[in-house]
Formats: C-alpha cells, sequence, structure tokens
C-alpha cells in the first residue's frame, strides 16, 4: 500500500514539476517528488524481503540494485536527450506513464501484505532531523557566496547543529523513533551505513560535477554527456545480480571490502583529463572502472542491510534508514564539494588572471560561483577573452582534479567500515556463510 501510494504521490508531483509556471513552484513540486519517493522506495526493498526467503534474497537484491542503478544512471541519457530536442517539461511527463505501468504490475502482481506493528509516528524526530539537514546544507552552500561570517549562514550551521544533537537525544527517548537506534547495535547494520555515508558521498559528489566538466570544459552535447555514463549503467546492469548472488554464497564482507577500493580506482582515473582529448582515453577507463566497483558493492551492501536485521518487523526502517543515509550523504557531499569547488576553483582563477587588467581580474572573480560558465565582460579584446576563457577552463579543471581526488579518498575509507562487520553469521536454515550481517 505505502508503495502504490508513494508511486502516485511521485507521479502527482512529476506533473505539477512538468506544468511549474515558476521556480518557486518548481522546487515546491520536487519537495512533493521527495516524499513520493520516501514512501516508494524503502517500500520496494520492504516487498522484496517478505517476498524471498532470507538465503534467497541476495539475488533478489542484486537485481532490485542492477535495474536501480540502470534506471538512476541511465536517467542523465534520457533527460540529455528530451531536454536538447524536446524540452525540460519532458523530463519530468516522462514519469507520468512509467509510473501507470507500475501501479498495474503493483496491482496485479504484488501480493497484498499487513502491518506486523502499530506505532506512532515520531514527529519531532522528523522535523528536527528536516530541519537539522536542510539548515546545513543552506549553510555550506551559500558560505562560498556569503561568507561563514554572514549571520545567516553562521545561524544555519549552528542552528543545524544543534537540531541533529537533539534529534539524537530524542531518538533515544520516543517509543516509536523513526530511526531506531537499537538497530545500530548490530556491527554489520553500523558498517553497512559507514560504508553507505562515505561511498555515496564520494558518488554523488563525482556524478554532480562530471557533466559540468564534459558540457562546460569539454564542449559535449547534453545527449552526449548523459551517453558518457554509459559505461557505468552497462557495467551495473550485467554484474549487479551475480554479486547479490555471490553475496548468498560468501557474504558480503569481501565484496564490500573490494568494491570500494575498485571505485575508488575508477574516481582517480577520473582526475587525470585535462582539455580535450578522445572520450575513449579519458572519461571512459574512469567511469567503467567506477562502474565496477559500484557493480560489486551496491547488491551485496543492501543485502547486508536487509539480512542484520533479525526482527522482520524492522526491515521497513533498516531499508529506510539505510537509504536516507545514502541520500544524505549525496545531499551534503553536493554542499560541501561544492563550497570545496568554489574555493579551489577561485584559487586557481585569481593565479590564472594575474597577467590580465585588475577590472578584467575583479569581473572574473565575482563570477566565481559560476564555474566553468563564468563569461568574460563585454568589449574586452579578443585575445584577451581567448586568454580567460582559457584560464576559466584551466582553473575548474585543476578543482574538478581536487574534487575526484577527494571522493577517490572517501570510497577508499569506506572499505573501512566493511572491516566492522561480523566475520560469520548462521542463516536461518543453519548453514554458516561469511561475513553476512547479524542481529542485534
Amino acid at each position: 500500500r505505502m508503495f502504490a501510494i508513494g508511486v502516485a504521490v511521485f507521479a502527482a508531483a512529476s506533473f505539477w514539476c512538468g506544468a511549474a509556471p515558476s521556480a518557486a513552484q518548481l522546487i515546491l513540486a520536487r519537495a512533493f517528488q521527495g516524499a513520493g519517493a520516501a514512501l516508494l522506495v524503502p517500500g520496494s526493498l520492504a516487498i522484496i524481503s517478505e517476498a524471498f526467503p532470507r538465503e534467497e534474497r541476495g539475488r533478489a537484491i542484486g537485481t532490485w540494485s542492477s535495474l536501480t542503478s540502470l534506471a538512476i544512471v541511465a536517467g542523465p541519457l534520457l533527460g540529455g536527450f528530451l531536454v536538447e530536442h524536446v524540452s525540460w517539461r519532458a523530463v519530468f511527463y516522462i514519469n507520468l506513464p512509467i509510473a501507470a505501468i507500475v501501479l498495474v504490475i503493483v496491482w496485479l502482481r504484488v501480493p497484498a501484505s499487513h502491518a506486523t506493528a502499530a506505532g506512532g509516528i515520531d514527529w519531532m524526530g522528523t522535523v528536527l532531523a528536516t530541519f537539522g539537514l536542510g539548515a546545513l546544507t543552506f549553510a555550506f552552500i551559500e558560505a562560498p557566496i556569503r561568507g561563514w561570517d554572514s549571520v545567516s549562514v553562521f545561524s544555519a550551521a549552528i542552528g543545524g547543529a544543534v537540531a541533529l544533537i537533539a534529534f539524537f537525544v530524542v531518538e533515544m527517548r520516543v517509543d516509536h523513533p523513526i530511526v531506531p537506534l537499537t538497530l545500530f547495535r548490530s556491527r554489520t547494520f553500523t558498517g553497512a551505513n559507514i560504508l553507505t555515508l562515505l561511498l555515496y558521498a564520494a558518488l554523488s559528489g563525482a556524478t554532480f560535477f562530471i557533466p559540468f566538466n564534459l558540457i562546460q570544459v569539454q564542449g559535449y552535447p547534453p545527449s552526449r554527456a548523459g551517453a558518457a555514463f554509459l559505461p557505468f549503467v552497462a557495467t551495473m546492469s550485467l554484474l549487479s545480480r551475480y554479486t547479490g548472488a555471490l553475496a548468498d554464497r560468501i557474504g558480503p564482507r569481501v565484496l564490500l571490502v573490494t568494491g570500494p577500493i575498485v571505485a575508488g580506482i575508477g574516481l582517480a582515473l577520473l582526475a587525470r583529463p585535462g582539455i580535450g582529448g578522445s572520450y575513449w582515453t579519458t572519461f571512459f577507463p574512469g567511469i567503467f572502472i567506477l562502474g565496477i566497483g559500484m557493480s560489486i558493492t551496491v547488491a551485496p551492501l543492501t543485502t547486508a542491510v536487509m539480512t542484520s536485521v533479525d526482527d522482520d518487523r524492522n526491515v521497513g526502517a533498516a531499508s529506510g534508514i539505510n537509504n536516507a543515509v545514502a541520500r544524505v550523504a549525496g545531499l551534503l557531499a553536493v554542499a560541501i564539494l561544492g563550497a570545496a569547488t568554489i574555493s579551489f576553483f577561485s584559487t586557481r582563477l585569481e593565479r590564472e588572471l594575474a597577467p590580465f587588467p585588475r577590472d578584467v581580474q575583479q569581473a572574473m572573480l565575482a563570477q566565481r560561483t559560476h564555474l566553468a560558465a563564468a563569461q568574460p565582460p563585454r568589449g574586452v579584446a579578443e585575445p584577451t577573452r581567448t586568454g580567460v576563457q582559457t584560464a576559466v577552463r584551466t582553473s575548474f579543471v585543476y578543482a574538478f582534479r581536487v574534487v575526484m581526488l577527494i571522493a577517490a579518498a572517501l570510497a577508499m575509507i569506506a572499505a573501512a567500515g566493511a572491516l566492522t562487520m561480523e566475520r560469520r553469521v548462521t542463516a536461518r536454515k543453519g548453514s554458516t556463510v561469511d561475513s553476512a550481517g547479524t542481529s542485534s
């Protein structure tokens, strides 16, 4: 029921996004999209956990992971085509027929289930988490523009931190917490979420900035920039199902150590490209190896989360927490790495612009938050314009390289989360496998 409601809410919000007459309405509609997604994503995993016995969940979750990853990463490919050839509104309208098909499948093929437990809604925890994360994100996004000494930025940072501290205090005291902290008594559940936080921060930060480089620096059209991710899509689609099955046999721990390291190597390779060059020798190797690393990781990671909870009543909560950790990682990574990118870009741009007139330097540094989209002032001579554009692209590539290396470090450190997991567990049928999740 919750999954179907989530699909319906997401579809209705998508229609609102496509029809939005203003940026304010688009942002509000996007918030409702997020509400729909919050209902459908954990619900999909809860359905799988109910439909498959524990010893078969790895393969089922692997299939879920491969299709989810295919959809998430193929989105920019389809989106780039629609934006370039139809309209940005079509990016949202395309969700409507997909949602209709999903609802028909749910109605015809997914067996009905019933709630196994009743409880109140943790309104206080929900409000504190939302405000805390929102305020911190605002602070990191606005700090490069307004400065940390700005009253609004400083107040948001302090307020967000206090709200998150209060959130954990509330979660320890309420009867039905939105985040049951007792789940973290499981070393496997804790390790899986540490890994999720670091790895998805790395992935989200990288995939956010790669299109900026491809479109604004390398000159790719949007559809070609989307197509650049096809190696990632292909490897995730082909391998995730098999790594999920492998996790059923040997346990996820070895895969969850190996996968983030391979992903980190792929991210490090993305720090190599300069300006120009063939896609196959610049971006392809890094994107392809990143896809292999994520293929090794995603299905075993989800399997570890879903099997670390012994009480089936908490499966939905475990799935929701892990999904929220991944989304929070992306949210904070884009904000924090975005601020870092602006800082590195500004520092390098100031150095690159040293030979140019002072007024040109000031005009360009005033656009530092535009990154590679910064434009030379009107009326400057053509040689100056060309030189300034080269300085902007060179500065962005420098900042991009630093951010990719930071993302690579985060991915490799994420492997440490897997090392905290239990080495061996006993499955429900009594067979013992290495490094699957255990309950608290």
